[in-house]
């Protein structure tokens, strides 16, 4: 028999890290879900990445801020407000009503069949 051995990798901390704060990328490669170990320079980048999506949420979350102080933006609410029925569901798909299902009934007869079977 042929067997694979899966290659064992680790982490060694230097000083009091916490090992709470080790990257994604490396908790991925230490997982086995990346081949390559992440570089300096990847790392870099993707923190730099990471900081400008924190920048950008801020931003929204002022100009959203604002836009609600002016009036602009009604106040969102949390949590559902209307509870959908099977109506509403049913009416977003073409097909779907009631008259049409009845209209395939009829369609969808054997050939030999008669109305007046039905009766």
């Amino acid at each position: 028999m042929h067997y694979t051995v899966k290659e064992k990798r680790w982490i060694e901390f230097k000083g009091d890290r916490d090992p709470t704060t080790v990257p994604v990328e490396w908790i991925c490669w230490l997982n086995g879900q990346r081949k390559k170990a992440p570089t300096p320079e990847e790392l870099a980048e993707l923190e730099a990445r990471r900081e400008r999506v924190k920048q950008n949420v801020e931003l929204l979350k002022k100009k959203e801020e604002e836009e609600r102080r002016a009036g602009v933006r009604p106040v969102k609410t949390i949590g559902k407000t209307d509870t959908p029925n099977l109506r509403s569901f049913t009416q977003q798909f073409p097909g779907t009503s009631e008259d049409k299902k009845k209209g395939l009934e009829k369609v969808s007869k054997p050939s030999g069949a008669t109305d007046a079977e039905d009766a």
